[in-house]
C-alpha cells in the first residue's frame, strides 16, 4: 500500500533536511482510506480462508498489532474488538471505517 510520490522538494534548515513538500494530489493519496490498492496479501487471505478467521483479526496479526493497540487507535474497548474478531456478525460501516483508519487500510480490505 505504498503510495508513489512523483515529486518531492526538500527544504533545509541549517544545512539539514527539515521539510518535505509534495503536491496536494500526492498528499491526498497518503490520507487513510485514500489508497488505491485494495488488495489483500496472500498471508491475510490464507488466515481468513484456511483458519476461518475474520479479516479484522487476520489483518491485525499480519500487521503485527495487538488488540490493545488497535482498540486504542479506534476508540473502542479491547473487549469489543475481541468480540468482533470472534464473530462473523455484520459490522457497522462506521466501525469498519475506524478500524481501517487505525490499521491504515481501506474499508473494503476489512469486509468479510
Amino acid at each position: 500500500m505504498n503510495a508513489h510520490i512523483n515529486n518531492v522538494q526538500i527544504i533545509k534548515q541549517n544545512g539539514l533536511p527539515a521539510f518535505a513538500v509534495i503536491s496536494y494530489d500526492d498528499y491526498l493519496t497518503l490520507l487513510p482510506g485514500n489508497q488505491e490498492d485494495d488488495t489483500v496479501p496472500s498471508e491475510v487471505a490464507e488466515k481468513a480462508i484456511l483458519e476461518n478467521m475474520p479479516l479484522i483479526k487476520a489483518w491485525r496479526l499480519y500487521l503485527g498489532l495487538t488488540q490493545k493497540e488497535v482498540a486504542q487507535k479506534t476508540g473502542i474497548s479491547q473487549a469489543a474488538l475481541s468480540q468482533m474478531e470472534r464473530t462473523e456478525n455484520k459490522r457497522r460501516t462506521a466501525t469498519l471505517a475506524k478500524l481501517a483508519d487505525a490499521m491504515k487500510l481501506s474499508i473494503e480490505q476489512l469486509r468479510d
